[in-house]
C-alpha cells in the first residue's frame, strides 16, 4: 500500500492498470492507477478520544463552519466567501484580501452590494462589469460604482450589447440603459398571451343580424376597430414608444429565451403552461397550527407527461416570429426505443413494429451548471443552441442559420442509455466562430472544439478520466478544467493552450480541488479538500508549480484533536469486468489480529455520486460514525458501485434498465474482498445505505438474503414508477413504455427473499422520496408474513434530514441493529 502523507503529492503514475471499453468510440488510453491510496493525519490527534454518538449527530457547527460560496472581487485582490452564522441557519460574507492574514473580517451588511457577484458580466474591452444584487443591477467602471436600479422588482441576467448598452431582465422584459444618457429603454417584452387583434363583427347568425339591425352596436365595433388601428399607427410612426409585445400564446410557458448582442433578434422557448394534478399531495402532520397540511409535491414519472418545447426566432426589427424546425437534426424522428418496445410487446404476447416516430425535443438541461442552452457568440452574428430528446437518447448542438431561419446540426451525441446530465458545457470562442463543448462519445467527459466549417469536431483532452468545469480566458489562450487524470478519486485543475493543444497541470494536490479563475486570469481560487480535512480556500497564481497559500483556516480545536481514522481507496476487483470498483475501507489497527472480525458496508445515495475519492465527504456524519464502528473492531466498506460518478460512461450506464442488478454483484465483489483482505467473518456483514443507498438494502437483502446477516434502508426507494421523471426515465424509460424495466429494479417486486433482520427510516415529509414509497413496501411485508423487519418514522423531517435530534435516533437504532445481529 502506498500512504501519501503531505497534502501536495506528487504522485507516480507507474501502475496504470485501468483498461477501458468505451462502447461509443476508440478506448481512451490508459491514465489510472490502481494503487491503493489514503491520507495520514496532519493534526496532532488525541488517541484517547472516544467517538460518540451523540457528538457525531449533534449540529455540525462543532466543525468549525468551513467556508461556503466563494467568488473575487472585480479587481482581483480579495477573496469574499460565506460562513454560516454559529447556532444558526443565516450565512454571513467574510473579505479576506490576499494580502491580509487571518480567516478575513466580516462585511458589514450596508457594504454587501459592493462586493462584485460570483458572475461578472464584462463589455468588450473589458472596462466596465456588470452583476446584480439582490434583484438590483450595479456597474463596475474604473473603480466607480453606478447603481442602475433600485426597485423591489427582481432584475437579472445583465448582459453589454455591441453598442455599449446594458441589457438586463424584470421578468420576460428586456431593458437597455444607456450609459451616455442615462436611459432605460425597453428593447423586447415577452408575454404569454394571444396577440391583441382588432375587433371584427361576431360570427354566428343573432350576432350578424345585431350588427346589422342596431346601429348602436354596429357604431361601438367601428370605435373599437378605430382605436385600435390608430393604436398601432402611434407605435410604428412615433419613436418614443417601446416596440410592441412579443405574443407566445395564450397557455404558453417561456422555458428560457435571449438577446443577441446586437440587439437585432431574440430567441426563445415555450411549451404549454404546465398543470398540477390535484392528487401530487404530501401530508404534514406537524404544523403550527395543529392542521394536518397538504402539501403540493411534485408528479411521479408514471404520471408526467412532458411538453415538447417550440424554438421560435423574433426579429426585433420588425417584430416577427419564426418557429424553427428539428427535421434537419439527425435522428429526430428515429426511433430509439425500438429494441425496448418490442421486448416488452412479446412479453405481452405481442408483436412490435418499428415505424419513424416524431421525438419530443427541448433545450438541455444539466443539473449541474447555471449557464443557458441558448448561446450567443460575442460578435452576435451566430447562435448555438443545445437541444436533448425527451426520451433521453440524445444530444443535439445547432446553430441558428438567422438568415435562413433553420437550425444547422454542428454535433450529435447519442446514448443507447441515456445522455448524462452533467458535462453538457459549450459555448464559443470568443475570437473565431468555434464551438468548445464537453462529450462523453468517447466513453469519458473531454473537450473538443468545432468550427463552423469543420466536418467533424476536434478532440482536445483524451484518457480514461473525466473533465469537467471548462474556463475559457478571454483571449481564447487558455481553456482551464478539472480533471481526476492519474485517479478516479483525485481532482486537480489544468489548462490547455489553444493553439498548440499543449496541457499543463496546475495543482498538485491529494484530494478535491475545485477552482475559480480571477477576473485578470492571473490566479486561481481554490477550494481544497482531504478525507481528513474539510474544505478551505487557497490562492495560487495560473500558472505550473506556482506555491499555494492558504486563505481561511476554520477547522475547529475540537475537530482537530478527533483520533481520525483515514480511509483506504483500493481497486476491488470486479468479477462481472475488467474494471475494479474503488472503494473506501476503514481498518482498525490491529485489524488482522485476532478472530474474523465484523463489518458493516455503506451504500451511499442519489446512484450518480461519487464517495470513494480523496476529498471531504458531504456524508461527513456517516464518516465520523464509521470511525466510531472503527473503534469498537468493526470494518467498514464504502464502495463506489456501478451507477457512480467519476468512472465514465460504461460505469454510470451499468444500471440502464436493470437497477439494483450491477450495484449488488459490486457488493457481492466487496464481501469476498473483505473476508480476503480484511480479516472478516462473512456471517457478520451489515450495510446500510439512504435514498438510492436504501433502495440498494432493500434489493441485496431481497435478492441477495444471504449475503449481509441485517441491512437499514434510510428514506428509500422501493417503487420506483413513484419516483421523480427527470431522473427516473433517463435510467427506466418510462413504465408505459417500458415496464419490465420498472419491475426488474423495483424493491416491492422481489419483499419475498426478506430472510434477514430490516430497519427502515422513513421521514414522514420527504418530498423526494415520499413516504408512500415506505408504507406501500411495509403494507407488502404484512400481507407476506413477513415478520423481521422494524420501521421508524421521522414526523418532521424531510429527505435530508435537519434536526440533531432525528440524526441521534436514526443512527441509534443503526448502531443498535448491527450490535444485535453482527
Amino acid at each position: 500500500m502506498k500512504t501519501f502523507r503531505k497534502a501536495l503529492l506528487s504522485l507516480s503514475l507507474t501502475a496504470l492498470c485501468w483498461h477501458s471499453s468505451a462502447a461509443l468510440a476508440k478506448a481512451e488510453p490508459q491514465t489510472w492507477t490502481t494503487d491503493t491510496i489514503s491520507v495520514q493525519q496532519v493534526f496532532s490527534a488525541n488517541p484517547d478520544i472516544r467517538f460518540t454518538m451523540e457528538q457525531i449527530m449533534a449540529d455540525p457547527d462543532w466543525l468549525g463552519r468551513q467556508p461556503e460560496t466563494a467568488f473575487w472581487s472585480p479587481d482581483s485582490s480579495t477573496i469574499y466567501y460565506q460562513r454560516k452564522r454559529e447556532g444558526s441557519e443565516l450565512r454571513d460574507w467574510f473579505s479576506r484580501p490576499l494580502l491580509a492574514e487571518g480567516n478575513g473580517e466580516l462585511v458589514k451588511l450596508a457594504h454587501w452590494h459592493q462586493m462584485g457577484a460570483s458572475q461578472l458580466v464584462y463589455n468588450s474591452d473589458r472596462s466596465k462589469a456588470a452583476y446584480v444584487f439582490e434583484g438590483n443591477v450595479f456597474v463596475l467602471q474604473n473603480g466607480e460604482l453606478l447603481q442602475l436600479t433600485r426597485s423591489n422588482s427582481s432584475h437579472s441576467r445583465p448582459q453589454f450589447l455591441l453598442d455599449g448598452r446594458l441589457v438586463y431582465q424584470q421578468g420576460w422584459d428586456f431593458i437597455a440603459y444607456d450609459f451616455n444618457n442615462g436611459s432605460h429603454t425597453e428593447l423586447a417584452s415577452l408575454k404569454t398571451e394571444d396577440a391583441p387583434k382588432a375587433p371584427a363583427v361576431p360570427k354566428g347568425y343573432l350576432a350578424q343580424e345585431q350588427h346589422k339591425l342596431l346601429e348602436f352596436v354596429a357604431l361601438q365595433q367601428r370605435n373599437q376597430a378605430e382605436r385600435f388601428d390608430a393604436q398601432q399607427q402611434l407605435r410604428q410612426q412615433n419613436a418614443s414608444l417601446a416596440p410592441a409585445a412579443i405574443y407566445v400564446g395564450k397557455g404558453q410557458q417561456i422555458v428560457d429565451a435571449s438577446l443577441s448582442p446586437a440587439g437585432t433578434h431574440l430567441i426563445l422557448a415555450s411549451r404549454k403552461q404546465s398543470s398540477r394534478n390535484e392528487k401530487d399531495i404530501m401530508p404534514n402532520y406537524i404544523s403550527a397550527t395543529g392542521d394536518i397540511l397538504a402539501q403540493p409535491v411534485r408528479a411521479r414519472v408514471n404520471d408526467f407527461k412532458p411538453e415538447p418545447q417550440k424554438l421560435i426566432l423574433v426579429d426585433l426589427r420588425d417584430g416577427s416570429q419564426h418557429e424553427l424546425s428539428y427535421t434537419s437534426l439527425p435522428g429526430y424522428n428515429e426511433d430509439v426505443l425500438a429494441d425496448v418496445k418490442a421486448e416488452n410487446a412479446k412479453a405481452r404476447g405481442e408483436t412490435y413494429k418499428s415505424a419513424k416516430v416524431i421525438r419530443d425535443i427541448g433545450l438541455m438541461t444539466d443539473w449541474y451548471w447555471s449557464q443557458s442552452a441558448l448561446r450567443w457568440h460575442p460578435n452576435g452574428q451566430q447562435l448555438a443552441v443545445m437541444l436533448k430528446a425527451f426520451d433521453n437518447k440524445d444530444r443535439w448542438i445547432a446553430t441558428v442559420d438567422l438568415a435562413g431561419k433553420k437550425l444547422q446540426p454542428q454535433h450529435r451525441l447519442h446514448d443507447k442509455a441515456w445522455v448524462n446530465y452533467a458535462f453538457n458545457d459549450f459555448g464559443w470562442l470568443n475570437n473565431s466562430e468555434t464551438l468548445y463543448f464537453l462529450s462523453e462519445e468517447s466513453g469519458y467527459s473531454h473537450l473538443y472544439t468545432k468550427g463552423l466549417k469543420d466536418r467533424n469536431p476536434k478532440k482536445l483532452t483524451a484518457g480514461t478520466f473525466e473533465v469537467s468545469n471548462p474556463v475559457l480566458t478571454h483571449n481564447d489562450q487558455y481553456l482551464y478544467y478539472t480533471a481526476n487524470v492519474s485517479h478516479p478519486g483525485i481532482y486537480n485543475v489544468y489548462r490547455l493552450a489553444l493553439a498548440n493543444g499543449q496541457i499543463e497541470q496546475l495543482t498538485n494536490l491529494l484530494g478535491s480541488t475545485e477552482f475559480t479563475l480571477s477576473p485578470d486570469e492571473q490566479k486561481l481560487l481554490l477550494r481544497h479538500s482531504t478525507n481528513l480535512l474539510p474544505p478551505e480556500l487557497y490562492v495560487a497564481d495560473a500558472r505550473p508549480g506556482a506555491e499555494l497559500k492558504q486563505l481561511t483556516n476554520t477547522i475547529s480545536a475540537q475537530f482537530r484533536e478527533l483520533p481520525l481514522v483515514a480511509p483506504q481507496v483500493v481497486a476491488v476487483p470486479s468479477s462481472h469486468g475488467k474494471h475494479p470498483v474503488f472503494s473506501k475501507v476503514y481498518l482498525p489497527a490491529d485489524y488482522q489480529q485476532g478472530e474474523a472480525r465484523r463489518a458493516v458496508i455503506f451504500n451511499h445515495g442519489a446512484g450518480y455520486l461519487q464517495n470513494s475519492d480523496l476529498g471531504w465527504s458531504g456524508y461527513f456524519r456517516e464518516f465520523f460514525f464509521h470511525n466510531l464502528l472503527v473503534q469498537q473492531g468493526y470494518v467498514v466498506m464504502d464502495m463506489d458501485f456501478r451507477a457512480s460518478k467519476g468512472y465514465g460512461r460504461d460505469w454510470r450506464t451499468a444500471i440502464y434498465r436493470q437497477m439494483g442488478t450491477p450495484e449488488i454483484q459490486d457488493l457481492v465483489d466487496g464481501v469476498e474482498w473483505l473476508v480476503k483482505h480484511a480479516n472478516v467473518d462473512r456471517k457478520r456483514i451489515g450495510t446500510y445505505g439512504g435514498s438510492y443507498g436504501g433502495f440498494m438494502t432493500f434489493m441485496a437483502l431481497f435478492k441477495e438474503p444471504e449475503l449481509f446477516q441485517a441491512g437499514a434502508a434510510l428514506r428509500p426507494v422501493s417503487d420506483w414508477a413513484y419516483y421523480n421523471h427527470p431522473y427516473t426515465s433517463n435510467i427506466l424509460n418510462t413504465p408505459d413504455i417500458d415496464p419490465i424495466a420498472y419491475e426488474r429494479s423495483s424493491p416491492i417486486y422481489f419483499t419475498q427473499g426478506l430472510k434477514k433482520p430490516l430497519l427502515i427510516n422513513a421521514p414522514m415529509v420527504d418530498d423526494n422520496v415520499f413516504f408512500q414509497d415506505v408504507v406501500r413496501l411495509v403494507q407488502r411485508l404484512i400481507e407476506q408474513e413477513i415478520i423481521h423487519f422494524e420501521t421508524a418514522i421521522y414526523p418532521v423531517e424531510n429527505h435530508g434530514f435537519r434536526q440533531p435530534s432525528s440524526w441521534l435516533d436514526e443512527y441509534r437504532r443503526i448502531y443498535k441493529l448491527f450490535e444485535q445481529n453482527l
